[in-house]
């Protein structure tokens, strides 16, 4: 049996590097950090460590999370040394994956991998391409016939899923709802129905400033007993979660926290 073949950062000519999914912790923007490695096994920090180019949301926070690696792990080259590509920010503000417009075509900054050097696609926070910017990088490696793998570390919709309570065999992530009362009243109706008819749950996610509002809102429109679940600050010392149907949510109402990513999930 053949041993498999080393790609790591070889560089030589016919051998392709492959692209590593790196997950992030998910304490970006926030006033505390959890310690890397209660979040993030220690391979995944070894192949962050090793990794000299990367593919990223963000390359400020790509830097501060290499900084925090380097720490425990020592990155194979100084930190300014490192490549650092932004995804465009057309790719990741409006979507990369072709259902709102022209897809982006990443191949371009995959050029290291055909070089043979691995490389490492990050988001600010959880794992790239999942409620992130990056499907459009993984596409292209695809295309272009690099190995893809990803690495162990947090998913926040999963583990606001597993800590609801809520269906996890059906469930579907919706992004962001309207901002405007009216459409966000319509657009949680049509996701309650959904849900009730069924079964599947329905997790969405808002921007931290305005998670009181949303709240505010699925109260007043969800049904007493449809269920609602909220986690915020997953992985994190101050973490929260509460899943109960809305009736109770109205006896006992809670500030939702506008510092803290949070999780929303409402099902039967």
């Amino acid at each position: 049996m053949q041993p498999e073949h080393d790609t790591r950062e070889s560089g030589l000519a016919g051998r392709h590097g492959c692209l590593y999914l790196v997950p992030g912790p998910l304490d970006h923007g926030c006033a505390s950090q959890a310690p890397l490695t209660d979040v993030l096994p220690q391979q995944t920090l070894a192949v962050a460590a090793r990794l000299t180019h990367w593919i990223s949301e963000n390359a400020r926070s790509t830097r501060a999370f290499l900084k925090r690696v380097d720490a425990l792990v020592p990155l194979a080259r100084p930190l300014q040394e490192i490549e650092i590509t932004e995804l465009p920010r057309a790719a990741h503000k409006h979507g990369d994956h072709g259902t709102t417009g022209a897809r982006f075509d990443a191949r371009a900054l995959l050029a290291p991998a055909l070089e043979g050097h691995d490389i490492g696609l990050a988001s600010e926070a959880g794992m790239p391409a999942i409620a992130d910017p990056g499907s459009s990088v993984v596409r292209a490696a695809h295309v272009l016939g690099l190995a893809v793998r990803p690495l162990v570390g947090p998913v926040s919709l999963l583990l606001a899923l597993a800590a609801s309570g809520l269906n996890g065999q059906n469930f579907a992530f919706v992004g962001y709802l309207p901002q405007q009362p009216e459409a966000r009243q319509q657009r949680i109706r049509a996701l309650e129905q959904h849900a009730r008819r069924s079964g599947q749950t329905q997790l969405f996610i808002e921007a931290p400033y305005r998670n009181r509002a949303l709240l505010q809102a699925l109260l007043q429109t969800l049904q007493p007993d449809t269920r609602l679940a909220v986690a915020s600050g997953l992985t994190l010392p101050e973490a929260q979660v509460r899943s109960e149907p809305v009736q109770q949510w109205r006896r006992q109402p809670a500030l939702a926290s506008e510092r803290l990513p949070a999780i929303f999930a409402i099902g039967a």
